[in-house]
């Protein structure tokens, strides 16, 4: 209890509180459903409610997202108007507010207004999120991005580490939290070698998948043809391909709808449920690099996932869908400095027949040029900058950054406007079908508390469950302990009395229990994982518990 009384003050102090500039909690709505629930929460990462637009309009019908808008979110973070997508992540899969690059952990700095402060000694302090509480449950999970299954957005709902660019600690975390689908890139991370997110720390992830019992996908073809219950899907060393350049660069790979179904065709065979996450990563990179093609690329293939999702859950019934961007990026807008006068009787053909020429995203394209450049025309095409003027080829020929030079000659041909190459602070579409959706204008954070209310647990009382400084706890029943950073790639959390040695290594789901005098050395296997955050090692109530 002394645990609980702790975190419970935490949780109060870290919450969002009313003031005149927050919006008040949205209340979920009690519905009358079967059991067991699901969820599909789905973000396509870095999009916007004009990216939006743009899409429905090149497509030339409605989305699927369409018939699902509920609402709206807003999406600062505990420091900033404009979030990252590591706090943004944060947000969304813990109902907690973060800061810039931190994953799955409580901020250290909080100045957005409306944000109650919490003592320093609690910065960094990792706390749950609802794929935990659905495993909790015994419901089935699932994890789907189109980057590598270890950046940020995917992180926030299966790891918690310090800085988003911890990809070793995060493939480590996914790993021993036996998510039962995971499907995305980040095969680089599983291993160890010498590219940029190869392991530092010794351990082949691929044998401890393979001694899960994990099907070890690589290709779309052994991912439809998996019959097993256990799937880790890895079809790129990072990210995956564009979807509008799939067909010609990496056919091998699945689309996201393609993921999506059969996520949801292998977690709903769980007598309890499941939940499953799902992110159209790349639409954030395209906008990142102002590329509208790359935008609307990926917005039509999360909008396919979307439509997977949405389908089961009219059939299933007892399936909370939730579709949102995590944050604006680009400020992308159709009308620029071109239109200014001219806006009023341009029609909408002049901003998407310019679009509809490129066959490729600009990753895509210059994927296919030759190293002399010598096929600089035929690549400009494939963008759909077709018939190029002699200024046009001039500024391509001599561009040192081609690839910007392409994005804005047919941002400016298609009378596209852009305000930044980064993120943007603005409320976002909500999309939300099902029993219990939200309506209205929300909290980032209420999402979170929404999907875990529904799914019948609460995310603060989970936190105590799964994450209690180890050093304490140990210490109250009479241990001495010590963290040993002697391995700098592998700490491990140490507690000694008379001759017990126990023994927690870090982002594992494990803890080793020897006893000289009977000279045993047993290794315990929890369905929770060890988290170390720089300064104190956090354990479940299970490995505690194991001890008494």
């Amino acid at each position: 209890m002394k645990y609980a009384k702790k975190w419970t003050s935490l949780f109060l102090a870290s919450a969002v509180t009313l003031s005149a500039v927050s919006i008040p909690q949205q209340e979920v709505q009690a519905a009358e459903v079967n059991k067991p629930t699901n969820v599909i929460m789905l973000v396509m990462d870095g999009s916007s409610n004009n990216a939006v637009t743009l899409s429905r309009w090149y497509k030339g019908e409605s989305l699927a997202m369409d018939e699902i808008l509920s609402g709206a979110m807003r999406t600062y973070s505990a420091e900033s108007a404009i979030t990252d997508s590591a706090p943004a992540a944060t947000a969304l899969a813990t109902g907690h507010k973060s800061n810039d690059k931190y994953v799955g952990v409580l901020p250290s700095v909080i100045n957005s207004p409306g944000l109650a402060q919490i003592s320093q000694e609690d910065a960094f302090r990792p706390v749950a999120n609802v794929l935990e509480g659905a495993k909790q449950q015994g419901k089935s999970t699932g994890l789907i991005s189109t980057s590598e299954i270890q950046h940020a957005t995917p992180a926030g709902f299966s790891a918690h580490v310090n800085n988003r660019s911890q990809y070793g600690d995060i493939a480590e975390q996914q790993v021993y939290q036996n998510i039962d689908v995971v499907l995305g890139g980040g095969l680089e991370s599983l291993s160890p070698g010498t590219s940029k997110n190869a392991r530092k720390d010794g351990e082949d992830l691929i044998k401890v998948l393979n001694d899960k019992s994990y099907d070890l996908v690589k290709t779309r073809d052994e991912l439809v043809n998996s019959q097993s219950s256990k799937i880790w899907g890895s079809f790129a060393p990072s990210a995956l391909a564009y979807d509008l350049d799939r067909a010609k660069t990496r056919a091998t790979e699945p689309t996201l709808a393609e993921m999506t179904n059969k996520a949801i065709n292998t977690l709903k065979k769980d007598e309890d449920g499941f939940f499953l996450f799902v992110e159209g990563s790349k639409v954030d990179w395209a906008a990142h690099a102002n590329d509208t093609i790359g935008i609307i690329s990926d917005i039509l293939s999360f909008d396919d996932a979307v439509k997977e999702a949405v389908d089961f859950a009219k059939e299933d019934g007892n399936t909370l869908v939730i579709a949102v961007t995590d944050h604006g990026n680009s400020g992308i807008t159709m009308g620029n400095a071109n239109t200014t006068s001219t806006y009023s009787n341009i029609p909408v053909s002049a901003y998407i027949d310019p679009l509809k020429k490129a066959s490729m995203t600009v990753e895509g394209a210059l994927s296919q040029l030759k190293e002399d450049r010598s096929n600089l025309v035929e690549v400009a095409a494939l963008y759909g900058l077709d018939q190029l003027t002699e200024d046009e080829l001039s500024t391509l020929k001599s561009a040192k950054d081609l690839g910007s030079e392409m994005v804005k000659m047919l941002a400016n041909r298609a009378n596209i406007g852009y305000t930044t190459g980064g993120h943007t602070g603005e409320d976002v579409f909500l999309y939300s079908f099902g029993p219990s959706k939200l309506t209205g204008l929300v909290e980032n954070t209420d999402l979170a508390h929404s999907m875990a209310k529904f799914m019948g647990f609460d995310l603060n009382a989970l936190t105590n469950d799964l994450y209690v400084p180890a050093t304490k706890a140990f210490a109250e029943m009479g241990f001495t302990t010590k963290i040993d950073l002697s391995d700098k790639e592998n700490p491990t959390f140490i507690a000694q009395k008379a001759d017990v040695t126990v023994k927690i290594p870090v982002n594992k789901n494990t803890m080793i229990y020897e006893q000289t005098s009977t000279n045993t050395a047993k290794t315990h296997t929890f369905d929770t994982i060890n988290v170390y955050n720089g300064s104190e090692f956090y354990v479940s109530k299970k490995v505690i518990n194991a001890m008494k």
